[in-house]
């Protein structure tokens, strides 16, 4: 199934902040969501989960109902879960 991937204006922001190469790893795990990848579930918070692309972390949600991902926000390893 192709779900639609809907990101959060903070996570754009990083994303194109980033140099190409890295930007183009980043959206084509994005377009992998939410079968494949690095995916673990967040513990303490429902229905999130968080995807590993290098030192990058991607936070998101999945609405299955709607066939749509939400991208909640992206950043360095360390300074997205704070």
């Amino acid at each position: 199934m192709n779900y639609k991937i809907k990101i959060n204006k903070r996570a754009q922001k990083f994303i194109a902040k980033q140099p190409l190469r890295e930007r183009e790893r980043i959206y084509a795990a994005l377009n992998k969501l939410p079968e494949e990848g690095d995916i673990k579930a967040m513990r303490g918070r429902a229905e999130m989960y968080r995807l590993r692309v290098g030192d990058y972390r991607i936070i998101y949600t999945v609405d299955h109902n709607v066939l749509t991902v939400y991208v909640i926000d992206a950043g360095n390893r360390g300074d997205v879960y704070k």
